[in-house]
């Protein structure tokens, strides 16, 4: 038999005291005396008291809700930038539903409607990897639904978003590739429509011609953001008829995928080709050898974008933040030393 929801009314006869003491009690108001209060959150607890979220959304026309839609679950990045999302939301008394879109655009659509139709009062999203159009997020705006980008991006779409420094980091990255010794870096990068795969690639062809490096567009082949895609993507560097000491990828995924073929092909790593990812993944630690990588603080990523959602809520009118965090280097055993 399905037990019964308690209710404040319930609370309240079993006390004899008012519904509006209850309900004062479990919202910790200041009026109620401490042994009221007690009683209650007492009673409360005993009885498995949950208040009615539905109901009380009717009444003050707000959910306390934000929703977020990521690409993926299995995506490590993601699952500690939630954890960002959801601290900040929780301390400004609000709940998280998190919807993920399969990396498709299709999907991604229909979380948007999902989270409106549950009546979040605010949406986080990271954008799937062949999302290229903005209607849907253009249907946010017209409604006047706060919204935050993060990571990946629409970059031609004006909203608040929350990115790294890819350009710098990628620069960065080759920089030290090229200090090592390395001459012949060759890049497996991401999708064309992701921003963040294009300001990656613009700083590794920077650092090149910084160098004196010519860039080679023979040794730049296009990815995803998958093991897979890196794997068929080195499998492709190597069948060219070029030289190549090192390669810089678009992610630690796409390296991942990358190590694999190079040691399956009898290449080492190092001593025969570095490889160097990007985002500094947990497993970053435990490949063998241990990924270099350039790190994001994903944690504060995910918290700027709550931050500047919650900026939102209070204040309508307020314009659109562009946050730009920075990125550092993890040097581990993937690359070789400084000489």
């Amino acid at each position: 038999m399905k037990k019964e929801r308690i209710t404040i009314n319930d609370i309240a006869r079993a006390l004899n005291i008012s519904k509006s003491t209850v309900s004062r009690a479990l919202r910790d108001k200041h009026d109620i005396s401490p042994g009221t209060r007690k009683k209650v959150l007492e009673y409360a607890s005993r009885y498995d008291y949950t208040p009615h979220y539905v109901a009380r959304s009717l009444r003050s026309k707000t959910t306390r809700t934000i929703g977020v839609i990521v690409p993926a679950y299995n995506i490590p990045f993601y699952s500690i930038a939630i954890c960002g999302i959801q601290d900040y939301a929780m301390k400004q008394g609000y709940n998280v539903m998190v919807c993920h879109s399969s990396e498709q655009y299709e999907v991604e659509k229909h979380n948007v409607d999902a989270l409106l139709a549950a009546g979040v009062e605010g949406i986080i999203i990271s954008v799937a990897r062949n999302t290229e159009l903005n209607e849907h997020v253009g249907k946010l705006k017209r409604k006047g639904i706060p919204l935050v980008m993060f990571n990946r991006v629409i970059e031609q779409f004006k909203a608040a978003k929350v990115v790294v420094d890819d350009y710098y980091g990628a620069r960065e990255m080759v920089r030290y590739l090229i200090r090592t010794g390395c001459r012949h870096v060759a890049h497996i990068s991401g999708p064309v429509n992701i921003a963040l795969s294009l300001n990656r690639k613009q700083g590794y062809i920077d650092a090149l011609e910084e160098a004196g490096i010519r860039f080679d567009p023979v040794m730049v082949v296009d990815a995803d953001f998958t093991i897979d895609s890196g794997m068929k993507g080195m499998s492709a560097l190597l069948n060219l008829d070029r030289e190549i000491d090192a390669v810089f990828c678009v992610c630690d995924a796409v390296a991942f995928g990358a190590m694999k073929v190079i040691k399956r092909k009898g290449f080492r790593i190092p001593a025969d080709i570095s490889v160097a990812g990007f985002t500094n993944e947990p497993m970053c630690e435990v490949t063998d050898p241990t990924l270099t990588t350039v790190k994001q603080p994903i944690y504060e990523i995910g918290e700027s974008a709550s931050r500047l959602l919650f900026s939102q809520l209070r204040d309508p009118d307020i314009p659109a933040e562009h946050c730009i965090l920075n990125t550092g280097l993890e040097i581990r055993e993937s690359t070789r030393k400084l000489p």
